[in-house]
């Protein structure tokens, strides 16, 4: 599995992309900085200018069932802000 798991497409980060160039990815938990730029560099052919992280912590969910109570935790992932210098565009809609 490469450095770049999926993109993250909603209606914030949507309005980022349009005003502040600002796009987000959920990335490989052990990725640093310089690998998730040049992974974002080399796929989608743009220069990046800053690249912001953040680990996100599962959070715990629990349910009411006939069979009793089940417990369980999200999972724990990486996401990524990317910030793209000067006027280079990502289109995450282009192949639909």
């Amino acid at each position: 599995m490469g450095i770049l798991i999926k993109p993250i497409v909603t209606e914030k980060l949507t309005d980022q992309g349009e005003k502040l160039n600002r796009y987000g990815f959920i990335v490989d938990r052990d990725a640093n900085k310089l690998q998730i730029k040049a992974a974002v560099e080399q796929m989608y052919n743009v220069t990046v200018a800053d690249v912001n992280t953040l680990n996100y912590h599962g959070k715990r969910k629990s349910r009411y069932t006939k069979a009793g109570m089940l417990r369980g935790r999200m999972n724990h992932f990486k996401k990524a802000y990317v910030t793209l210098a000067g006027e280079d565009k990502i289109d995450f809609y282009s192949n639909i």
